[in-house]
């Protein structure tokens, strides 16, 4: 029996709501039935792999996950053997749970198997059995989790006596961001502009401190120019550092405000257009 043909990507607009909301990069999704400690049977869910991080939804499209994974701590995979033959089934042992997952498809399980060890271990796994190409989508990935972790890896210690108190980062993350916010590195965001500038000029990006963030613009006078302008997080508000810094409530203060001084010569990078962009979840890849 042939295998299945690989699900389509979620509608654009579901798409941009999701990466809103986790604020990761989408390496890989799909249907899975998923199996967790607390259950005694399988759950079926429309599943993306961002980040080290699995989400959940309801169906393909849902906004809102009801429930994610995180498996960077993934200590080993455990592949079982399925009665199904059309079917892949395995394991992934956590310190704290052991999650089993179930595909649809061997070829979808083997691609599960290949993104999920790529990202936890931080290399390709040599006896994956795909194509060449899904090969390819493997290292690609495995680029730009080496460079978020990167980003993200000098996050600021929380203290003992903060030890109980929630994370602002967190809670950062967790809440919607405007439609031009993408995590990418200042060199990408510069080429993701320069590539497409058709689809806008201004693009928010997480600063290099991976605390606070920045916006890149592409302006076009005499000639095309990109400047970078660091955004800090003070407390519950956002100063954008200028020549006499102006601090706003939020991130979408802070995209406004740069519309208006610019009285609408800056635009937010949005990719509008169906295609490759959301079904890889790797924008700059797809613009090389």
């Amino acid at each position: 029996m042939m295998a299945k043909k690989p699900p389509k990507p979620a509608p654009r607009r579901i798409f941009q709501e999701r990466l809103k909301i986790t604020a990761l990069p989408l390496y890989f999704e799909g249907f899975l039935l998923v199996k967790r400690s607390e259950h005694q049977e399988y759950k079926h869910y429309w599943t993306e792999l961002r980040g080290t991080t699995l989400f959940f939804y309801n169906d393909k499209k849902s906004t809102i996950y009801v429930d994610k994974l995180e498996i960077i701590d993934l200590t080993y995979l455990t592949e079982q053997n399925s009665t199904d033959n059309n079917c892949a089934k395995f394991t992934l042992v956590l310190p704290k749970e052991e999650v089993q997952l179930k595909t649809e498809n061997t070829e979808s399980g083997e691609e599960w198997r290949g993104f999920i060890l790529t990202v936890t271990e931080l290399s390709v796994p040599e006896d994956v059995s795909l194509l060449p190409g899904q090969v390819i989508r493997l290292h690609e990935v495995l680029e730009r989790e080496k460079k978020r972790r990167i980003e993200t890896e000098q996050l600021p210690s929380t203290s003992p006596e903060k030890e109980g108190e929630p994370s602002e980062d967190y809670v950062d993350v967790l809440n919607p961001m405007p439609a031009c916010f993408y995590t990418v590195s200042r060199k990408e965001a510069t080429e993701m502009l320069e590539k497409n500038p058709s689809l806008g000029n201004m693009i928010l990006r997480p600063g290099s401190d991976s605390r606070n963030f920045s916006i890149t613009i592409r302006q076009e006078r005499d000639m095309p120019r990109i400047k970078h302008y660091k955004v800090s997080n003070v407390g519950k508000n956002y100063t954008i550092e200028l020549e006499k810094p102006v601090t706003l409530p939020n991130l979408f203060s802070v995209i406004d405000y740069f519309m208006k001084e610019t009285r609408g010569n800056l635009r937010p990078f949005i990719y509008s257009t169906d295609g490759t962009f959301e079904t890889e979840g790797l924008p700059v890849t797809t613009l090389k």
